[in-house]
């Protein structure tokens, strides 16, 4: 039985009510299963420094998993390179993988919340598609998020967001993050 009272975001609310409709009118999709949704959003945080002090990895772990509501998972270096002073399993950042409701609800708070807080915004570049339907872009800051309290800021990070959708092609999922009202500069 299902419960009639369970919390939806209101970003996926928002997909099958009136984005799907929308998108299979748009591109005369015959079965509903063809429309694009979103599959996962990844996020990740290089910590350059890291090679230097390995506490700052931690932090930096901590921080995101504030911001995605989800617990980071540190990834190391798969081997040694000199000329970077990085030897082989050391932790170099960190990432996320969200699905589900905790995917819309992050989605929700980047475009409402944190795009808006960047300095000199004027949208983000629409042409940042890998050719199958999944978009990146990156923040140079990781305090535009309310989580982060920003007078317990050590080092300003950066972090790519990856939207991984099922679209098939790029102007499918253009269509689509349109319909979450992501601010495309063009």
């Amino acid at each position: 039985m299902l419960d009639e009272t369970r919390y939806v975001p209101r970003l996926k609310a928002a997909y099958q009510g009136k984005m799907r409709p929308a998108l299979k009118a748009e591109f005369g999709y015959r079965n509903d299963m063809m429309i694009p949704r979103l599959d996962k959003i990844v996020i990740n945080m290089g910590v350059g420094e890291a090679t230097k002090d390995t506490k700052k990895v931690k932090t930096a772990a901590e921080q995101l998993s504030a911001i995605a509501g989800q617990k980071a998972v540190i990834t190391h270096a798969r081997k040694s390179i000199a000329g970077f002073r990085v030897r082989e399993n050391m932790p170099l950042g960190c990432k996320v993988t969200l699905r589900g409701d905790r995917m819309y609800e992050f989605l929700d708070r980047l475009i409402t919340v944190a795009l808006p807080r960047v300095r000199d915004f004027r949208g983000v570049k629409g042409n940042s598609f890998d050719g199958r339907g999944n978009y990146a872009m990156g923040l140079k800051e990781q305090i535009v998020f309310p989580e982060i309290d920003f007078d317990k800021v050590d080092d300003v990070l950066g972090m790519d967001i990856i939207i991984c959708t099922t679209a098939k092609t790029d102007a499918e999922a253009k269509a689509l993050l349109k319909q979450f009202n992501m601010p495309f500069a063009n």
